[in-house]
């Protein structure tokens, strides 16, 4: 008689809990867009929601424990001038989020530790670049400042938040709508799904795809009927990854091994009310106390409720091997060392003594001065051009202009006084 093997996995028990009502976050009037993103996005810090907003485009932004009921009054992060359909917080600066919108801009956020009491409505910088709608942002994973932006022009910008300027577009790559776009661990590579039902591998920096349309899956693991968009989240420090169908009420969990068949079924989180949207926690926002190895955010219609995933354990003590070191909020490198070719591994922290969030740190942008360079010598440009850039017979002629201008200003300076001494006299012989 054969024995059936078990496989050996620490995640083979990994157990799903909502929350205590007094917990969840009420009152919240979420989003009712119709577009495929998470919603929702957290950090250490806050757990950021889009929300549904007259006149524009809106999110809400709470401190993780200010749980309970919401006031109607909340300050929301307004801005766009039309629905807000994608955010996503900065992974080296847990004060700092990015927004995207169906009005064709990128905007990033300033978010203070304290409440405000009133709306935020002046981004630190707008991002303006795609012709259509603007659907995915997503962070570089190590560099600074390193912003990917992908829209309805089948457009993939890359953007320097701290000066406010685009550092590469990737055209010609997609023929229809990019569905989704990540970074692998470094961000040397990334990889788009398009509505042509390709996935790519693209170069960046080369602007090049380096791989496409694979032949044949390594797995292939049958779901359900559901017609849903899955929204799926990896977690590399346990090699486990996460499927949140929208619509769907339950959350399944899958590990991945570098041996066939490579994807295994741990097993399946299961509630009554469907998701409207899903956040993830990072690894260094969990409380290891608890052996949590992942939390999510569940969006409902009118509520935001999180989720722990948990490996009992039955000693107190620090659990090395479900908490290897994680990526931490410093970045490996600068955007300029990225963009000459440099690529590092994140930073890595422990949480052996859990993680303490740093406290706010200010994001300034520095633009570049115009003036800085030396004007080109060539052909007149006219002064509504987007080329910051003056030629040199448009730069003589502006100091003409000035040169007029000034005298202009002398001579009616001479007008006023002479009027005013002629008035003087008269008001004199009038007494």
């Amino acid at each position: 008689m054969s024995r059936r093997v078990v496989r050996q996995s620490k995640f083979r028990h990994v157990f799903g809990q909502p929350v205590k009502a007094d917990q969840m976050y009420e009152d919240i009037r979420v989003s009712k867009v119709t577009w495929d993103s998470s919603f929702c996005a957290v950090n250490p810090k806050f757990v950021a929601i889009i929300v549904e907003s007259g006149g524009g485009g809106a999110f809400m932004v709470l401190p993780l424990a200010k749980t309970g009921r919401v006031d109607k009054n909340h300050p929301l992060v307004t801005g766009h001038t039309a629905p807000v359909l994608d955010i996503d917080w900065c992974p080296h600066n847990d004060n700092v989020i990015a927004s995207a919108s169906e009005d064709t801009t990128v905007m990033v956020w300033q978010i203070p530790d304290y409440v405000p009491t009133r709306n935020i409505t002046e981004p630190i910088v707008t991002l303006e670049g795609h012709s259509k709608r603007v659907g995915i942002i997503t962070w570089h994973p190590t560099a600074r400042n390193v912003l990917l932006s992908a829209g309805g022009d089948n457009l993939l910008i890359l953007w320097n938040v701290g000066t406010g300027e685009m550092l590469l577009t990737l055209d010609d790559m997609h023929s229809d709508l990019i569905y989704n776009v990540c970074w692998n661990r470094t961000g040397s590579l990334l990889v788009t799904t398009c509505k042509d039902k390709h996935v790519r591998v693209i170069d960046p920096r080369k602007q090049q795809v380096v791989a496409e349309n694979f032949e044949e899956p390594i797995a292939l693991q049958e779901m359900d009927t559901s017609n849903g968009v899955l929204l799926p989240f990896y977690d590399p420090d346990s090699s486990i990854v996460y499927l949140c169908g929208k619509g769907d009420s339950s959350i399944r969990y899958f590990e991945i091994t570098a041996e066939a068949p490579y994807v295994h079924y741990l097993s399946t989180y299961s509630s009554k009310e469907p998701q409207r949207g899903m956040g993830f926690m990072p690894k260094r926002g969990l409380d290891v106390s608890k052996c949590e190895i992942a939390r999510f955010f569940k969006l409902h219609e009118r509520k935001c409720e999180p989720i722990v995933m948990t490996v009992p354990r039955k000693s107190d003590l620090f659990q090395d091997d479900l908490y290897p070191d994680t990526p931490g909020p410093e970045p490996a490198l600068e955007a300029a060392e990225w963009l000459a070719g440099q690529d590092a591994e994140p930073v890595l922290v422990s949480l052996r003594d859990g993680y303490v969030p740093v406290k706010n740190r200010e994001l300034k942008v520095t633009r570049k001065n115009i003036l800085d360079n030396k004007p080109p010598v060539g052909p007149r440009r006219s002064h509504s051009t987007c080329d910051a850039n003056f030629s040199r017979p448009s730069l003589e002629d502006l100091l003409e202009e000035i040169r007029s201008l000034r005298q202009t200003v002398q001579a009616q300076e001479k007008r006023i006084s002479d009027l005013e001494n002629k008035l003087c006299k008269f008001t004199n012989g009038t007494a």
